[in-house]
């Protein structure tokens, strides 16, 4: 540009200018708008992959809890079976005027057992549904994590289209952009 009125410019900044104005190709316009939203959507499946997955870990743990008071309920219930057994073992030493007390013993052992047998049983029981949940929940970490991928692939081939401008790599960007929303909905219906 010069500074007498006289305005020359080459043809990327009539370019510039032209798209500045809002009259960009609308191959290019569809391709930005495509990756906008894709990015944005990948974002969010990528957010839900990460709270999946903390999720899935922290069910475990909770599974892992239960368990170890599922077995201390057992080691519980096996220590009154020695006491039991012992009670039993005392019924043929002792004489017979402690016969009762031990046959009281051993009713009593028999009891707490079953109280502590129950309690174990509900504890397993819930360590398995906490299993469950954490398979769950990883197994839909892992559909985000698809999406997410696949949109990933989608935002990479319409870089490509807009620098390479072929045509057939931009049906290969929204075909890849629908397989990762589907995969994206799969997640998100637990599928």
């Amino acid at each position: 540009m010069s500074g007498h009125g006289f305005h020359v410019h080459g043809p990327h900044d009539h370019e510039l200018e032209h798209a500045a104005q809002g009259h960009g190709g609308s191959h290019t316009n569809s391709i930005a708008m495509f990756t906008a939203l894709i990015a944005t959507v990948g974002a969010l499946f990528g957010y839900m992959g990460g709270a999946t997955q903390s999720n899935a870990g922290l069910y475990k743990n909770n599974a892992a809890l239960k368990k170890t008071e599922a077995s201390n309920q057992w080691n519980y219930y096996q220590a009154k079976s020695n006491k039991q057994n012992l009670s039993e073992l005392a019924i043929e030493l002792a004489p017979a005027t402690k016969k009762d007390f031990y046959t009281d013993e051993i009713k009593r052992y028999k009891g707490e057992k079953a109280e502590i047998k129950l309690a174990a049983e509900k504890l397993e029981a819930e360590a398995k549904a906490w299993d469950q949940q954490s398979d769950e929940q990883i197994h839909q970490h892992h559909r985000w994590a698809q999406a997410t991928t696949v949109l990933q692939v989608a935002i990479a081939m319409a870089a490509i289209a807009l620098l390479s401008k072929r045509k057939w790599l931009e049906y290969v960007m929204y075909g890849a952009g629908a397989v990762g929303l589907v995969i994206g909905g799969l997640a998100a219906a637990h599928i």
